[in-house]
């Protein structure tokens, strides 16, 4: 018997375009799905179905085996059914087989949660199951013009703790074993059991607002993520140290908004780590607010950038590989891919998220670089004996 976790994610999006791709935290939907299937302790494969060559590009970097799914199984109207069988068969698996259907719209689905779901399966407790969390609303629905309880008798109202639990399906995932869900059709059959999650397991992203409610709560459920320490730590300013605007005055001169947290997180990091900000221009606020936090800065790289980047390592005799850089727009980009790890702020260009080892959930100018600096002097704790 093999345990495969299927994940079905087509390119096609109506409410959010690209929506698979979409970054939460420091990682896409797509991302966090095939990672918490592959941490998952009874998960022996996973696997993503796809029409699209970016989902597949991304879910092979993710660690995940990919199936192509044929245009008629990737319309609108297309079941998640249909894209199961389809992945079955190629992958040839048998009747005993266990399936984990995963969505990408529920991005804080753990590899426990995926566990609890295959235990029952396995075990011969159930047939089926599917991640839940436990229900006391009054549900109303409309009929001749007026509202009528849908799951209560609307002349009386229990107390929340007299009301029978009822369970609300989260989207998150389902297991069930091939054979039988081949026979039924559908992911509901037999013997079928709810699996408990988190609240935070049951946010399903399906509209705009509940991608910005999700990236809101990433740096609360999210674990603190663990970042290799760099021998050099090499900063861009605009919109990382900014918000990337600017406030012109009447006869020209600049200033900008900057985040105090992020002065507290840099001077603690700066007795760590060296710390050298690069600027294309030439620019007093940049020096100001440099020599504040006792930082080394070198500006009016012009375009030029990359070539500064790789002397300044070759100076501090840091080779490349041992350099964290962190940036937010496309004249980053250079540095970015020749660096050991590359860092994007939340609100930095789709271009530098595409090509960042890790984004931050905070945007530029707004604690960005404290956080960066939390994760770092963590990192430190966690070497000490």
């Amino acid at each position: 018997m093999t345990t495969v976790a299927i994940v079905p994610a087509r390119g096609g999006s109506k409410g959010i375009p690209g929506k698979n791709l979409q970054v939460i935290g420091s990682r896409s939907l797509l991302v966090r799905t095939v990672e918490a299937a592959s941490g998952a302790d009874h998960v022996d494969e996973v696997v993503v179905s796809t029409d699209d060559a970016a989902i597949a590009v991304a879910a092979i970097a993710a660690g995940a085996e990919v199936v192509e799914r044929p245009p008629e199984l990737a319309e609108d109207t297309s079941t998640s059914e249909s894209a199961l069988l389809h992945a079955a068969g190629h992958l040839n698996l048998a009747d005993d087989d266990v399936i984990v259907f995963l969505q990408c719209t529920s991005p804080f689905t753990s590899g426990a949660d995926i566990d609890q779901l295959v235990d029952p399966v396995v075990e011969g407790r159930a047939d089926a199951t599917f991640t839940a969390v436990p229900f006391h609303g009054f549900v109303w629905r409309v009929e001749d013009g007026g509202a009528v309880g849908a799951n209560h008798d609307a002349a009386t109202r229990p107390r929340r703790q007299d009301r029978p639990a009822q369970w609300l399906e989260t989207g998150a995932g389902y297991a069930f074993r091939l054979g039988p869900f081949r026979a039924a059709g559908h992911r509901f059959h037999g013997r079928t059991l709810p699996v408990q999650v988190t609240r935070a397991g049951s946010i399903e992203i399906d509209e705009p607002g509940d991608l910005a409610t999700a990236r809101m709560l990433a740096p609360l459920v999210d674990p603190l993520p663990r970042l290799p320490r760099p021998g050099l730590l090499v900063l861009d300013f605009d919109g990382v140290f900014t918000d990337n605007r600017v406030l012109v005055d009447e006869i020209g001169r600049e200033a900008v908004w900057a985040h105090r947290g992020d002065g507290h997180g840099l001077a603690r990091l700066a007795r760590e780590l060296p710390i050298v900000v690069l600027s294309t221009e030439v620019n007093p606020v940049v020096t100001r607010r440099c020599e504040k936090l006792g930082l080394a800065v070198e500006q009016g790289l012009g375009e030029e950038k990359q070539e500064a980047l790789e002397r300044l390592a070759e100076r501090r005799g840091v080779p490349l590989s041992d350099v964290m850089f962190v940036g937010n727009d496309v004249n980053d980009l250079g540095c970015m891919r020749i660096v050991g790890v590359a860092v994007a702020v939340a609100d930095a260009a789709p271009e530098v998220l595409a090509v960042a080892d890790h984004v931050l959930h905070r945007t530029g100018g707004n604690g960005a670089l404290r956080e960066l600096s939390d994760i770092l002097l963590q990192a430190r704790e966690d070497m000490d004996p």
